[in-house]
């Protein structure tokens, strides 16, 4: 019998595999289609302060292998997930929940994670840094490692759960920033968020999204994912949530051995609701396949000899 669990972070999880901020909604949405118990956690819609309404449409272009979106954050503030959405999802889930929480300034940040820090529900912090820094000449807050340190020990001040910092791959050297937030007291990080990237329809000779760029997830940008997962691991002591481009529990064994301690599952959820669902019922029998017993014994096992 093969043992599926791991802990992150002082909370132990049945199975590793966590569906992605923004692909899962706040979780009773998929409530209805399986037991969405049988995850091993997720991370809900990302929030902020204020509600948002997101860019303008078409925010959302396929392309070979994945998909692009530019939502922009949309969602109904941190009053009305606390009010609204955190009590729907509690009657549908019993586990320890990941609250994803994106910003403007880091006074943003720490506002959300203050107010969510309160809340039973929530297990663990996953904080989007890849947010335009409106006080800062509009660059990403992950794309400076001096602004993720601030970001990191903003929140770190106003709660009592752990921080995951969730860090943007359009950087140089993303061990940079890692090193950056673990210096101020993540207690752990997420990668990687989605690539920057574009399509332009033939017809129009225009860019197909609105906001012209957009996030680019799905099968297709795993090698770059398993590559900086790789680079982090070797980079900070502190546990890493894999995930980009993962669908198969193939995907999750490989996003392990990179260094990963547990791994989300994003554009999966959008193609095949019932993506997560599979990946557990098929974990068990990859694991044997490979002669694994415990999952635990192979976080990392790719960079040994």
């Amino acid at each position: 019998m093969v043992n599926t669990k791991v802990t992150l972070s002082g909370i132990e999880l049945s199975n590793p595999i966590i569906p992605a901020s923004g692909t899962f909604g706040f979780g009773y949405e998929f409530a209805s289609l399986y037991d969405i118990n049988m995850l091993g956690t997720f991370s809900f819609k990302g929030t902020t302060k204020d509600a948002r309404f997101g860019n303008p449409t078409p925010r959302i272009a396929e392309t070979p292998n994945g998909m692009l979106n530019s939502v922009g954050l949309q969602n109904p503030g941190v009053e009305k997930v606390i009010a609204e959405e955190l009590p729907k999802l509690k009657a549908v889930f019993n586990k320890p929940v990941m609250a994803n929480v994106s910003g403007f300034a880091v006074e943003d940040y720490a506002y959300t994670c203050e107010m969510l820090d309160k809340e039973e529900q929530i297990g663990w912090f996953e904080v989007n840094i890849s947010c335009p820094n409106v006080h800062g000449g509009g660059l990403a807050f992950g794309t400076s490692a001096k602004n993720a340190e601030a970001v990191t020990k903003a929140v770190k001040k106003v709660t009592s759960k752990p921080v995951y910092i969730k860090l943007s791959p359009n950087v140089t050297d993303i061990t940079e920033i890692a090193k950056a937030c673990e210096a101020a007291g993540a207690d752990g990080v997420s990668l990687i968020n989605t690539l920057l990237g574009m399509r332009i329809d033939l017809k129009t000779k225009k860019p197909i999204l609105a906001n012209k760029m957009g996030g680019f997830s799905g099968p297709a940008i795993l090698p770059v994912a398993l590559r900086m997962v790789y680079q982090v691991y070797d980079a900070v002591k502190i546990p890493i949530i894999g995930m980009g481009g993962v669908s198969t529990a193939e995907d999750v064994i490989e996003m392990m051995l990179a260094g990963a301690t547990a791994v989300q599952v994003g554009a999966a959820n959008l193609v095949e609701p019932f993506a997560c669902k599979n990946i557990i019922e098929n974990l068990p029998r990859v694991m044997e396949k490979y002669g694994i017993d415990n999952l635990t014994d192979i976080i990392g096992g790719a960079h040994n000899g």
